[in-house]
């Protein structure tokens, strides 16, 4: 019943909130959509854990919507033990930046005064699921290898079936506790989504391409 809940239910209800409470957001409160970023309080640190971070995180997304997408592909090009290996090496490499990079802006914003007074109570609990996320991640990629073979087998049908209104979650109750907190903390990150300042990555600024040239004058020119 647990396993139901969770990996069943759950999902359902994470994504329904993310789409509920994020257009809300963009219609009620429009101001509110936004990194709010606290870059001009602080830059150093965030650069090297802001730039690192949204590299791997990126790429790592991407190996799992490739997977996704393209299950029969994605196996073929995994066939060949160089090119698994190859993959293998690059997710760890990729998982132990965006935990060094994650760590180091949950240390920015607990040590600088500046920045701690602008995080709010969803930003810690959305840095210290991002930091579940990502130690578990790389817990998998170490002590379970060969995930980009097995997540074929096992994670893309459970997903599809989710997609497809009928989830199957005998592909899931047999993984290790490790996959199933994996699993589950993705969509609670999905359910956070929308209450914090993680809704800009939806916004796609196409006013941008239009508008006109921004035109800026020197007023402390020497004349």
């Amino acid at each position: 019943m647990t396993d139901l809940i969770l990996f069943a239910v759950f999902p359902y209800v994470a994504v329904a909130l993310a789409v509920a409470v994020g257009f809300y957001r963009y219609v009620i409160d429009r101001y509110s959509w936004s990194s709010q970023s606290s870059q001009f309080l602080e830059s150093r640190a965030l650069f090297w854990g802001s730039v690192p971070w949204h590299y791997a995180i990126l790429l790592i997304l991407l190996a799992h919507v490739l997977a996704f997408l393209f299950p029969t592909a994605w196996g073929a090009l995994l066939g060949n033990p160089g090119r698994l290996l190859f993959l293998e090496a690059t997710g760890v490499a990729l998982g132990l930046v965006t935990v060094v990079a994650i760590a180091v802006l949950i240390v920015r914003r607990a040590a600088n005064p500046r920045v701690n007074v602008v995080t709010s109570k969803v930003d810690w609990v959305l840095l210290v699921l991002l930091l579940v996320q990502v130690i578990s991640g790389v817990w998998i990629a170490l002590a379970l290898r060969w995930g980009g073979l097995w997540y074929v087998h096992g994670m893309t049908p459970w997903l599809r079936s989710l997609v497809v209104f009928s989830p199957d979650i005998s592909y899931l109750v047999a993984m290790p506790f490790v996959v199933k907190l994996h699993a589950f903390n993705a969509f609670v990150l999905v359910a956070v989504f929308p209450f914090s300042r993680l809704v800009h990555v939806v916004s796609i600024p196409l006013a941008y391409l239009a508008r006109p040239f921004q035109l800026v004058i020197n007023n402390n020119e020497r004349r």
